[in-house]
């Protein structure tokens, strides 16, 4: 079941000080988006990528962990 209504989550690897940003990945298969915000400002706008780019920058990041 999909839904149009953002489920949006935090990555576990966040902490409590609030400088993060939260995802929903659940309009993917309908959309093919997936919206990120701010965490400090749910009721503020929303950027919508691409699944693909989101997933190319989810990757660029990893590869930059490893490296470290």
């Amino acid at each position: 079941m999909t839904t149009e209504t953002p489920q949006w989550f935090k990555s576990s690897y966040s902490n409590n000080d609030g400088n993060c940003v939260e995802v929903a990945t659940n309009l993917v298969s309908a959309r093919g988006v997936v919206p990120v915000r701010d965490s400090k400002v749910p009721t503020g706008p929303a950027l919508a990528v691409t699944a693909t780019a989101f997933t190319a920058f989810v990757g660029s990041i990893k590869d930059d962990t490893l490296d470290a």
